[in-house]
């Protein structure tokens, strides 16, 4: 179901009448309240231990750059579902204010980790599912011990946006050997006001590309964030870049400053990579997110209760780092470059129907 897009448990089972299917399981699959069902069930670590075996043979076949330093692991929250009317016993909960009056809405929210690969595709780890009384970084401190136990070795370095600049967090990834880096744009944030007063006195490095200019600043040495007790590096930079309106056809200047802190030191990772990887921090928005509920429905409540959701992510991240093996080591890149992820999916689905209906091609 998850690599051929259906998109849900009935188009699932409408497909029970093909053959390949029949062959395949030996006997007629499930039906769809049955696979509702287990999977309220089923031990969700099982699945995990599956994405966790994909993930060695892909290191053990070089499907996966070896590139250690360069790995990072990215995490971010995402409301997975939310609804004024269905609620269950793991749902959150929280007040909406609309021109009616004040309502409960009742909705879910996970913590996804993803390993991005300097050079390669990137690959979904795990995730984690928000409890009631907690906020994101709690559920986002579960999931980085589990991963960092499962994946010792697979990343360097830690990731996340401004809501993740915490002493805790930070901790955590340096207790195991590992360095950090996050969003600073807290205003109110005593680090923030400190290091915007060093660097207005201070001349930035200058990168022009085509259609870009990138100022950059960089310092270490701050102590300025008073929980947590080491020295971090600050990077600001505004970035100038020259877009043309496609309704217009003018051409405009856009202006945006970033500011990260991190424990990379200056003799480990140079300023262009600190901005490198702080803004590879988005591609767990791009290539996870939005590509996983645009393309591969990760937001339909397969079945309405927290297990089942978990446990459906969790088969969902497994399908889609098999097909991203498969496309990128499989296809050439000529024939690859050609086509949208859709079309490759499509095909998949189109061999899985042929194999069951058309006897001649596949005999028994």
């Amino acid at each position: 179901m998850e690599l051929s897009r259906l998109g849900s448990l009935n188009a699932l089972e409408e497909r029970k009448e093909c053959t390949f299917w029949k062959r395949w399981l030996g006997e007629e699959p499930a039906s769809a309240d049955r696979v509702g069902g287990v999977y309220d069930l089923i031990q969700i670590n099982g699945i995990r231990r599956e994405i966790k075996d994909v993930y060695s043979k892909q290191r053990r076949s070089k499907a996966l750059p070896n590139i250690f330093f360069n790995s990072m692991l990215i995490v971010d929250g995402h409301e997975t579902y939310s609804s004024d009317l269905h609620k269950c016993s793991g749902c959150l909960q929280r007040t909406v204010h609309t021109k009616n009056g004040d309502k409960i809405q009742c909705y879910h929210r996970h913590v996804l980790g993803m390993l991005s690969l300097d050079g390669g595709f990137p690959v979904l780890l795990d995730i984690e599912e928000q409890l009631k009384g907690e906020d994101e970084v709690a559920a986002a401190e579960r999931l980085v011990k589990r991963i960092l136990k499962n994946y010792p070795r697979a990343f360097r370095i830690v990731a996340g946006d401004g809501l993740y600049l915490r002493s805790n967090f930070f901790n955590l990834a340096l207790s195991h050997g590992k360095e950090a880096i996050a969003v600073l744009k807290d205003e109110k944030r005593d680090l923030l006001k400190d290091a915007r007063k060093i660097f207005e006195n201070r001349e930035p490095e200058i990168i022009k590309t085509k259609n870009k200019e990138i100022q950059m600043w960089d310092l270490e040495g701050f102590r300025s964030w008073w929980t947590f007790d080491k020295e971090v590096r600050v990077v600001r930079t505004i970035e100038t870049q020259t877009v043309r309106r496609q309704k217009t056809g003018r051409k405009e200047k856009i202006m945006k400053e970033w500011m990260w802190a991190t424990t990379l030191k200056k003799n480990i990772a140079s300023t262009e990579a600190i901005v490198k990887l702080g803004h590879e921090r988005w591609d767990i928005e791009n290539k996870a997110f939005n590509e996983m509920v645009n393309t591969w429905h990760a937001d339909h409540v397969y079945r309405h209760s927290s297990n089942a959701i978990t446990a459906f992510w969790l088969t969902l991240m497994l399908a889609l780092n098999l097909y991203r093996t498969f496309v990128n080591r499989n296809i050439k890149p000529e024939f690859r470059e050609k086509h949208t992820v859709k079309y490759f999916s499509e095909l998949i689905r189109g061999e899985l129907d042929c194999y069951g209906n058309c006897r001649q091609r596949y005999p028994p």
